[in-house]
C-alpha cells in the first residue's frame, strides 16, 4: 500500500512539472470550484473523503496508534489533487515522515522525505506560492529531515517573519518550536531555550494544547543536558499533564523514557527502571520501535556495570567507566575517529584510512599526517582515564586500532546527523 500511494504521488508530481499548470494558483483554485457539471462534483467528493481519511489519520495518530495512522495518511494522500492540495500533501507527508521513523522503516521514510521535496520543486515554484509563511514553514521541516539545521532555522525565521505580517499566529508557534528543537539537536542550549521563552509568551495568548506538551517537553531534555535533572522532571511532568488534556497520547512513551533518563542520572536507578517500564509498557512496540531502542539501551545501561565505555552519537557524549559523561557536541571530528575505531575493534585504520574514512579526503602527507597525529593526541586526552596510554586507542605498525578487550555499547549506534531518521521529532508540529 504504502510503496502504491508513493509511486501515485511520484507520478502526479512528475505529470504536474512536465504540464506546469502552476503559474496562477488563485485563478486555478477559483476554477476548481464551480461551473463544470460532473467531473467536478466527482472530484470534490473525492475530495471530502480524503479529508475524513485524514481526519480519521489524525485521531489515530494522537492516539498513539499509528498502523491505524499509516492507512489513513496513505488514503488521504491518495486523494489528493494538484495543485488545490498541495499544502495538505506536504502535511500528510510530514506526518508519514514521522510514522515511518518510528517504524524504523529508513526506505519509506526517505520516500515521503521525497515527496516533499518533489512538491517543493515543482508545485511550489510559482511565486504565489512562495509568497506564503508555510512555504518556508515545510521548505524549513524538509532541510531538517536532512540534517541542514543551519538551513532549516533560515526558513523557519522567514516563516515566523511572513506569519506574523499575515497574522497566522500557529505558523509562527509551530515555527519557534521547530527553531528551538534544531538548536537543540546542534546542541545550541541557550539558542533553544531562548526559543522557547519566545514561544512560550506565544502560547500564553496561543491555546494550542499540543504545542504545549512538546514545549515543555524539550525544555525538559534542555534541562537534562545542563544536568537540572529535577527541574527537567518537573517539566516533563506539565508537557504529560498538558497532552492529557487534549487526550494525545503519541508522546507519553517519550516523556516517562526522558523522566527515566532524569532519575538515572540522578542516581535513583530504581524509579528509572521504573519509569523505562512504563514507557515500554504503555507504546506498542511494534509501532514504537525508535523509542523502544532506546529504551532497551538505556535499561541495558542501568542494569549492566561491567561495561567500559558508552558512546552516544545522538547525544554527541561518552561514558567512559571511570571518567564518566564526556561532551563531544563540539568535537565532531573526534566523535567520528572514536566511532569508526571503536565500531571495528582489533582492526587497524592507516592514514589513508583515516584520511578517506573521516575526511573524505585522498591522502596527503602534508596535510593529514599532522592533522591525524593531533585528533588522536586529543581523542586520547579526553577518553584515557588517570594518563593511562593506549587502553583504548592503541597504534601499531598498521596504523591505530581500539582495543578489542574494551567492553563498548553503542546506544542509537545506527543513528547520525545524515540519517534522516535521527533528524526526526515525533514532537515537531506540522
Amino acid at each position: 500500500m504504502s510503496m502504491e500511494v508513493f509511486e501515485q504521488v511520484q507520478r502526479k508530481l512528475i505529470q504536474a512539472k512536465e504540464d506546469r499548470v502552476f503559474e496562477n494558483v488563485e485563478n486555478q483554485a477559483i476554477a476548481e470550484k464551480g461551473f463544470t457539471p460532473s467531473p467536478e462534483s466527482k472530484l470534490v467528493s473525492t475530495r471530502d473523503i480524503g479529508e475524513t481519511h485524514y481526519k480519521l489519520a489524525k485521531i489515530y495518530y494522537d492516539k498513539a496508534d499509528l498502523e491505524k495512522a499509516e492507512y489513513y495518511f496513505l488514503k488521504a494522500l491518495d486523494a489528493c489533487e494538484l495543485p488545490q492540495d498541495a499544502f495538505a500533501m506536504m502535511k500528510i507527508s510530514g506526518f508519514l515522515v514521522r510514522v515511518y521513523s518510528e517504524f524504523l522503516r529508513k526506505e519509506e521514510t526517505n520516500n515521503y522525505i521525497k515527496i516533499s521535496q518533489m512538491l517543493l520543486d515543482t508545485v511550489f515554484m510559482s511565486k504565489d506560492w512562495q509568497a506564503r509563511a508555510e512555504y518556508f514553514f515545510y521548505l524549513g521541516s524538509t532541510k531538517t529531515y536532512l540534517g541542514e539545521f543551519e538551513e532549516a532555522n533560515k526558513n523557519f525565521s522567514l516563516a515566523v517573519k511572513k506569519a506574523q505580517e499575515s497574522n497566522e499566529p500557529e505558523v509562527v508557534a509551530k515555527s519557534l518550536l521547530l527553531i528551538a528543537q534544531n538548536y537543540f539537536q546542534m546542541g545550541d542550549l541557550e539558542q533553544s531555550f531562548r526559543g522557547l521563552c519566545q514561544l512560550e509568551q506565544l502560547l500564553s495568548i496561543l491555546n494550542k494544547g499540543y504545542l504545549k506538551g512538546s514545549m515543555y517537553l524539550l525544555y525538559a531534555s534542555i534541562y537534562n543536558r545542563r544536568g537540572e535533572h529535577s527541574r527537567a522532571v518537573e517539566y516533563y511532568k506539565k508537557s504529560l499533564e498538558e497532552l492529557n488534556k487534549k487526550s494525545c497520547w503519541n508522546l507519553i512513551g517519550y516523556i516517562m523514557l526522558g523522566m527515566g533518563v532524569s532519575y538515572k542520572k540522578m542516581g535513583d536507578y530504581k524509579k528509572s527502571i521504573l519509569h523505562f517500564e512504563m514507557a515500554q509498557n504503555l507504546t506498542s512496540g511494534s509501532h514504537f520501535k525508535k523509542l523502544h531502542s532506546k529504551i532497551t539501551g538505556e535499561i541495558s545501561e542501568v542494569n549492566d556495570s561491567n561495561i567500559d565505555f558508552i558512546i552516544d552519537k545522538t547525544e554527541r557524549i561518552i561514558k567512559e567507566k571511570s571518567l564518566g559523561t564526556i561532551d563531544f557536541k563540539h568535537r565532531f571530528v573526534l566523535l567520528e575517529i572514536l566511532y569508526l575505531l571503536a565500531s571495528n575493534p582489533g582492526k587497524y585504520f592507516d592514514k589513508e584510512d583515516l584520511s578517506r574514512d573521516i575526511w573524505r579526503e585522498e591522502y596527503n602527507p602534508l596535510i593529514h599526517d599532522k592533522l591525524i597525529y593531533t585528533s588522536i593526541s586529543r581523542l586520547r586526552k579526553l577518553i584515557e582515564p588517570g594518563g593511562e596510554k593506549n587502553k583504548y586507542i592503541v597504534r601499531g605498525k598498521d596504523g591505530y586500532t581500539f582495543s578489542p578487550h574494551v567492553k563498548v555499547r553503542f546506544c542509537h549506534s545506527g543513528s547520525n546527523q545524515n540519517d534522516s531518521i535521527s533528524n526526526i521529532e515525533i514532537s515537531a508540529p506540522l
